[in-house]
């Protein structure tokens, strides 16, 4: 079992920033990719960003290409994910998941959760 839990997010003006973190606990995270997805009321949650178990590779959604950065510090247990450049259609509940070894875009694909955390961006 893997648990996590996300931190970072607020209330932010349009152009601004946050640095959201996921941090896991339970079996050995090194071995799992996370990912970043997002949920607007009314919305289907979507892919965000994604990053492999060594933090070599990562992916993201066309709508925060340039914008947003994924991380990892399996030191620390933890994916980071920095946005820049915020835009009030940024605003959701931001989730955290991981499955083991290879990343994947799709909700049902990923096994382990975290409870979500609120990013609201202002015009």
């Amino acid at each position: 079992q893997v648990q996590l839990v996300e931190s970072g997010g607020g209330l932010v003006q349009a152009g601004g920033s946050l640095r959201l973190a996921c941090a896991a606990s339970g079996r050995s995270f090194s071995y799992y990719a996370g990912a970043w997805f997002r949920q607007a009321p009314g919305k289907e949650r979507e892919f965000v960003s994604g990053i492999n178990w060594s933090g070599s590779s990562s992916n993201y959604a066309d709508s925060v290409k340039g914008r947003f950065t994924i991380s990892r510090d399996n030191a620390k247990n933890t994916v980071y994910l920095q946005m820049n450049s915020l835009k009030p259609e940024d605003t959701a509940v931001y989730y955290c998941a991981a499955r083991y070894q290879r990343g994947a875009t799709r909700p049902d694909e990923y096994d382990y959760w975290g409870q979500g955390t609120q990013v609201t961006v202002s015009s």
